[in-house]
């Protein structure tokens, strides 16, 4: 079986230096737990070191004598690491972290030099997390309660096993239900829960509320605004940090159809960039209405706040609707660009837009200046952001608590004005 992954092979020289620098990343963080309890751990910046080499080195003498030689080092490298785990139990350090990534390690030299060079890094990376960040991992796996562990092992039956599995091929009159992109959307916004969620854990509600609606908007502003809705019902004293979350994720979604124009399609961005331009431009002041307004009085009541107490970590409910409603809009926009041309193709793009921005964005880039006029692509992503920015308002309206709905909604609807009357004026 062919083992490597990369499509390029580099020089057997650089191969070498890779696997050098590899080993000496993990070295560096052994030897500062070395010199930091003495007597304690296996190997040093040396050792790691030259085990990653070895591991190249017997790759190479594997393709000139057989793989046996491989095989043969990894084996004796095995005892050797046993008889070092069985003399640090001896000496009371029942652990063996070391031993296991001095194995891998010397794997990692073998990927190098078969090419596998992407993974050996990222398996480099990992080993030098989990050996850097151990106190902070066993901090947070103490905090996890039994409800944390339920609503991961969930969120990994969602996207690992189900996502995969569910068929990748549209149904349908006009084919365009495909089951895994519904299901991803249902996977989207629970991902944006649970990692909300998360973080609000390890860094407070302050820090984790904020990061969250920053990195969500890079995902979906409607996962966001979907989530933080509901949660606001649990604790409506930090309405002031959702409505900053919530119109940061849709401020990065304005951005986010800057960057997808700029890049896809560079002669349509002139056209979208005054609108869409200003409702960014209005979200910034938004935000900083929100805060200068609300948020500065929300920070005392974190004092006293247990955010996360009550909260289901995934919330699959909301989730599975809302990809229920995306399919539902996929349908219906399809129709309506199939049967009434270009007014179609403004229906179509508002109706893509009541659920996300990037896929109807994503298709007038690619049909702007072929199929359809740049002035008409322009105006179906400036109708599919409203649409966008009108649905995440009727979300708060409806499903958020009462403090949330007088913070955000003026902010949406600033945003919604001011991209209309660029686009008009412009």
């Amino acid at each position: 079986m062919d083992i490597q992954i990369d499509t390029w092979l580099l020089p057997l020289w650089q191969r070498f230096g890779v696997a050098l620098l590899l080993g000496l990343l993990v070295g560096v963080d052994r030897e500062r737990v070395k010199s930091s309890t003495p007597g304690i751990g296996f190997g040093g910046v040396r050792t790691f070191t030259l085990l990653s080499l070895l591991g190249c080195t017997a790759g190479l003498a594997g393709e000139m004598c057989g793989q046996w030689v491989f095989v043969g080092v990894l084996l004796s490298l095995t005892v050797l690491v046993g008889v070092a785990y069985l003399g640090g139990v001896r000496r009371g350090d029942e652990g063996m972290t070391s031993e296991v990534a001095a194995m891998l390690v010397f794997l990692v030299g073998g990927l190098v030099y078969w090419g596998c060079v992407v993974i050996a890094t990222a398996v480099t990376v990992a080993i030098t997390f989990f050996l850097s960040y151990k106190r902070a991992i066993h901090t947070l796996i103490g905090r996890l309660s039994d409800e944390d562990v339920f609503a991961t092992l969930k969120f990994a039956l969602i996207f690992i096993i189900i996502l995969p599995v569910l068929p990748n091929t549209t149904y349908g009159p006009f084919d365009v239900l495909n089951p895994q992109k519904i299901w991803l959307m249902v996977v989207l916004i629970s991902a944006v829960n649970f990692v909300g969620y998360g973080l609000t854990r390890i860094l407070g509600p302050k820090q984790g509320i904020g990061l969250t609606g920053l990195v969500g908007g890079l995902v979906s502003s409607t996962a966001v605004t979907l989530g933080f809705s509901h949660r606001s019902q649990n604790e409506p004293q930090l309405a002031g940090l959702f409505s900053i979350a919530i119109a940061t994720a849709s401020m990065i979604m304005f951005a986010r159809v800057l960057v997808v124009v700029g890049a896809v399609n560079s002669l349509l961005l002139p056209a979208v960039a005054v609108p869409i331009g200003a409702g960014l431009a209005a979200g910034l002041i938004g935000i900083a209405y929100i805060w200068f307004r609300y948020g500065r009085r929300t920070v005392p009541a974190l004092a006293d706040s247990d955010y996360t107490k009550g909260v289901n970590p995934l919330e699959l409910g909301p989730a599975i609707k809302f990809g229920l409603l995306f399919g539902a809009v996929l349908f219906v926009a399809a129709a309506a660009q199939k049967y009434f041309g270009d007014v179609g193709l403004y229906v179509s793009s508002i109706l893509a837009g009541l659920t996300d921005v990037d896929a109807i964005t994503l298709s007038l880039c690619q049909l702007a200046g072929d199929t359809i006029d740049y002035s008409v692509a322009a105006r179906c992503i400036i109708m599919a952001v409203a649409a966008n920015t009108i649905v995440k308002a009727g979300m708060v309206a409806t499903l958020a608590a009462g403090a949330l709905r007088r913070q955000a909604i003026p902010v949406f609807g600033f945003m919604l004005v001011v991209t209309l009357i660029a686009a008009f004026a412009f």
